[in-house]
């Protein structure tokens, strides 16, 4: 207990420098916008429902002083743990070290989030400056040899302690983190450690930032609307309102996406556009245009990683990051997916065939490149199962996607219940939050869904916290969810395409695995687990995207209120083992490029020192996958993946997680569907044995917990057409 009245002391006597507002002052816009008072609003817990930021009171010039005072508040609190004369205990050092932060957790959460889906010149400016403090601050926490004695000793003693699962579990990974964090080095190799921390932090950051940039600033701009054509009239608008924006007035423009291959690629009939808009988004950032060229700063961190990885005594960056992963070892990781490569090779040959078919039966005379797979893997699905995608997304409307389908599936498997709100201040015009309650009435948390696409957001979709379930600190959870669904014009109906839907059903999914966490520490609570369990609680609600009972809930016509035929969808089912030599292809090769760029050596890390010896590698590192990477390329080329370039650690060596967790999922899935589907009984099941653990135990011991046995790779490669005697042809 004295522990934590020095931090609570030392953290008082740093806000004692900042003039905290009065209640009359707080009501006074002059105050609320002084940065002395947003920075003391930060060191405090929010005073709306759940502890949700106050985005109306928050400046962009509040967040570097915010920053810098957390540090030192957290600074000081460590250092009253140190300098605590009594004993190492549980209690005065693991539990005070997990207490510290508070405000530094508060700051790094909003910023982070706008950083990620509503960025500004000026945000982009601080992270560049505040990533490596950061990244400093971190270090000389769990670098400070002091501190470390302390939590050693307490878990040397661990054997003579009473603790309960959840306590015992904080100790392990407090210890086990400072220990991979680089505390049992000596003080030249801690040094080296920071030195590249700190140097990763900026690299990655910058990384983001121009991926972000050579994503935003390099739409495809063409001349005449018959280029676009096979487009549709909403499509079209949209590229010549884009192209205005741009700069471009008259013209029409087409705004990249963060993958490889595009969505409109399939509609446009021109094949000259759309070879154009394949490669400049293959290109994007590989040095076509001078300005982006990120080859030189991925090429870096490899080496870094690699660097880092030896000191450690490890092989390579793989070897160390994957110190608590579910998979735990790179070869698990590597074995697991080498296993699929022969089967989905020889579907690659045999889709490439049969869409060449397609092209000659069309008048076509040319051979299937990257650019025209879609297009004519979607006429053969049109023709071969009577797939109509664009007849099909008639049936998708925004709205009642999440909330006929998403909360409705959330009501029946748990007794959910959503009340939207427009009370509470949010960081874009777009975005909707509910209060969510549980199967009791009692409120559960609150939801931020922010759908659309904006040069602000970067690609792709992710769900996050704004607050973190905690019993110690009596939080209850906030979070939002973040897609890329491009906007509908002003008056028009927001229609979503299928891929679309499946998304939203599964950020919801880690929502869900956000939402229903029952944890007392934050560090262990919800979705702070291992990157190769992560995305298997959203996987498995992608499940119910297509279960007919919620299915016809949301999807009807948006303009007759038909349901969506039961015929469609039985066609959908019957298509999806179709075209896996893309769809499961480009996501394999993307995962074992990852692999490929952890396994560096330091001294083959360094050796790729210039921008052709970044293409080189990748380019044999594709090749040696044996699979068609010349008609299937990776979902990410290394210059913009940002998975793995654009954070210190991120996915790195961990891209194979979708796989693994997909394994998990399909597997899960079966066991649902063989206890009856979508019951209370089930989702309460699922519930109390996996989604409510959060990082608080083994994970197979969790899987076995749900499923009764050990997972089995079989109903994913079943439900992927690569098992013998179920291909597609």
């Amino acid at each position: 207990m004295k522990a934590q009245i020095l931090a609570t002391t030392a953290a008082a006597a740093m806000l004692a420098t900042i003039s905290l507002p009065t209640e009359p002052a707080m009501a006074k816009t002059a105050e609320r916008n002084d940065i002395d008072w947003q920075v003391a609003y930060f060191a405090n817990d929010s005073v709306l429902p759940f502890r949700t930021p106050d985005f109306d009171r928050i400046s962009e010039e509040v967040y570097l002083p915010a920053f810098k005072t957390a540090m030192a508040i957290q600074k000081a609190e460590v250092q009253a743990i140190i300098d605590n004369p009594d004993a190492p205990t549980f209690e005065n050092t693991i539990v005070a070290l997990e207490k510290s932060g508070r405000m530094l957790g508060r700051v790094g959460r909003v910023f982070f989030a706008l950083t990620g889906s509503n960025t500004t010149p000026g945000l982009d400016t601080i992270n560049q400056e505040v990533s490596p403090l950061l990244s400093a601050h971190g270090d000389s926490i769990t670098l400070n040899p002091a501190l470390f004695a302390r939590v050693k000793a307490v878990y040397d003693n661990r054997a003579s302690m009473t603790m309960t699962r959840e306590d015992a579990k904080l100790l392990e990974e407090t210890y086990k983190g400072m220990v991979h964090a680089g505390a049992l080095l000596t003080g030249q190799e801690r040094e080296r450690v920071k030195a590249i921390n700190s140097e990763l932090s900026t690299l990655t950051t910058d990384f983001s930032q121009l991926v972000r940039n050579a994503t935003n600033d390099q739409p495809l701009i063409v001349d005449t609307r018959e280029e676009l054509a096979g487009l549709s009239d909403a499509d079209i608008n949209a590229a010549a309102k884009l192209a205005a924006d741009k700069g471009h007035k008259g013209k029409f423009a087409i705004a990249l996406q963060n993958t490889t291959q595009q969505p409109l690629l399939p509609s446009l009939e021109n094949r000259a556009t759309r070879e154009k808009l394949f490669k400049l988004s293959y290109h994007r950032a590989d040095g076509s245009k001078a300005d982006y060229d990120s080859r030189m700063l991925l090429a870096k961190i490899a080496t870094l990683r690699a660097e880092k990885a030896a000191i450690f005594g490890e092989d390579d960056w793989a070897s160390y990051t994957m110190y608590d992963r579910m998979a735990q070892k790179p070869a698990t990781a590597l074995g697991f997916m080498e296993q699929m490569v022969p089967a989905l090779a020889a579907t690659q040959r045999r889709e490439a065939e049969v869409l060449n078919g397609q092209i000659a039966a069309k008048g076509g005379d040319f051979e299937v490149k990257p650019w025209d797979w879609y297009r004519y893997a979607n006429q053969v699905k049109a023709e071969r199962y009577e797939l109509d995608e664009d007849a099909m997304m008639e049936y998708f409307q925004l709205d009642k996607v999440l909330e006929d389908g998403v909360f409705y599936a959330a009501g029946k498997l748990y007794g959910l219940t959503f009340e939207k709100r427009t009370d509470l201040p949010v960081y874009h015009p777009d975005v909707w939050v509910y209060t969510v309650y549980d199967a009791d009435g009692s409120e559960l948390g609150l939801f931020y869904f922010d759908p659309f696409q904006r040069p602000s957001k970067r690609g792709g979709a992710w769900m996050s916290n704004f607050v973190d379930q905690s019993y110690m600190w009596g939080a209850k959870p906030v979070i939002y969810n973040v897609l890329n669904i491009p906007k509908a014009a002003e008056g028009e109906v927001q229609l979503v395409d299928f891929d679309n839907v499946n998304t939203i059903f599964h950020e919801f999914g880690h929502a869900l695995h956000g939402f229903f966490a029952d944890q007392k520490y934050e560090s262990l609570s919800g979705t702070a687990t291992a990157r190769d369990f992560v995305e298997y609680p959203s996987q498995v609600n992608e499940m119910w995207a297509t279960y007919p009972e919620v299915l016809a809930n949301y999807a009807v016509h948006y303009k007759t209120g038909e349901p969506i035929p039961q015929a469609m969808i039985d066609k959908i089912d019957a298509a999806s083992k179709f075209n896996q030599g893309y769809d499961f292809g480009e996501v394999v090769e993307a995962a074992l490029l990852d692999m490929k760029w952890a396994a560096l050596s330091p001294q083959e890390a360094a050796a790729i020192d210039s921008p052709e010896k970044v293409d080189a590698f990748e380019r044999k590192a594709l090749e040696e996958l044996g699979l068609e990477i010349g008609l299937v390329p990776p979902r990410y080329r290394s210059t913009y993946f940002n998975h793995i370039f654009s954070s210190p650690a991120g996915y790195s060596a961990g891209y194979y997680s979708y796989l693994w967790t997909e394994m998990l999922d399909r597997d899960s899935r079966k066991w649902f569907l063989d206890n009856g589907g979508l019951t209370r009984a089930n989702g309460d099941h699922y519930r109390k044995t996996v989604i409510s653990r959060g990082g608080t135990m083994d994970y197979f011991e969790m899987f076995k917990n749900f499923a009764g046995r050990e997972p089995d790779v079989t109903p994913m490669l079943e439900a992927r057409g690569l098992t013998d005697g179920d291909e597609a042809e």
